[in-house]
């Protein structure tokens, strides 16, 4: 399980040279932490001629997971608003090019391109309009979530996350929380069915 998939190994290396972490430390973008990244392939795995969609690309990590376990008659298009970090994801997959990145504003960006198979909202979406972008039996994953049971008793989220709130409230979505394996992060992931 150490090994990297070639693509998200060069991601990876793009992270570092542009100076992006490699994890959520503190504020500010990160690439999703391995386990998202494994998460996101195995239901990449199962969009066979679909399209899937990332908003938030940074250096293409997430993107890279997803196309190194996609199908080959699937596509896969992903966007930046910053134009370093799209520009270096687009070196990551000059060479693949069922993978199309694009800098731009996510909303507008992905709108054009919808209904989607499968959605990463990493960044940069309105959660408001983003159920719309995918086809019935489409599936939308937010990461950078923390399970309840681990955060602070003080903190607001326990009573308030509007990440949660947005996922399990809206009635178009069929939504679930998995914990990932180290029990301090989650991904939200909902199915489009209505």
């Amino acid at each position: 399980m150490a090994d990297l998939p070639p693509l998200v190994q060069r991601a990876q290396d793009a992270a570092l040279e542009v100076g992006m972490p490699l994890r959520r430390e503190g504020t500010g973008p990160s690439c999703c932490l391995p386990d998202v990244g494994r998460f996101l392939a195995v239901l990449a795995a199962g969009c066979a001629d679909g399209l899937i969609g990332e908003a938030g690309t940074g250096v293409g990590y997430g993107s890279a997971w997803m196309a190194s376990a996609m199908p080959t008659s699937c596509r896969l298009v992903t966007v930046e608003l910053d134009e370093r970090r799209a520009a270096a994801a687009r070196r990551v997959f000059a060479d693949e090019p069922r993978v199309d990145v694009v800098h731009g504003d996510s909303s507008a960006e992905l709108a054009r391109r919808a209904p989607f198979d499968l959605l990463f909202a990493d960044g940069g979406s309105r959660p408001a309009t983003i159920v719309d972008l995918l086809r019935i039996g489409g599936r939308l994953v937010c990461d950078d979530v923390t399970p309840v049971d681990v955060l602070p008793a003080d903190s607001p989220y326990r009573d308030h996350d509007p990440k949660r709130e947005f996922f399990f409230g809206d009635p178009r979505l069929v939504a679930a929380e998995v914990v990932l394996p180290d029990l301090r992060n989650s991904v939200l992931v909902g199915t489009r069915v209505g």
